[in-house]
């Protein structure tokens, strides 16, 4: 069994990112905090949307709420 595929932070947009995180359900995203490399877990169960930190897990309720969460992160181009 594979795990959920690896994006890098920034390699798609807002939308695009969305649209691979509703058809996978689950991905993971590398990014760079404070110099380290880290990877997070982004999901979607159907109804809720969440980015899981290692420190933070962040609920979204609408598709627009979770884009936002993902541009504030940096987690996408269009941050």
């Amino acid at each position: 069994m594979s795990g959920p595929p690896v994006v890098e932070a920034g390699e798609y947009d807002s939308e695009e990112l969305l649209a691979c995180l509703r058809e996978q359900e689950r991905l993971v995203v590398r990014t760079e905090v404070l110099g380290a490399a880290e990877e997070l877990t982004l999901r979607f169960d159907g109804d809720v949307y969440y980015c899981d930190t290692p420190t933070t897990l962040h609920k979204h309720d609408t598709p627009e709420a979770m884009m936002e969460c993902m541009r504030h992160h940096g987690y996408v181009r269009d941050a």
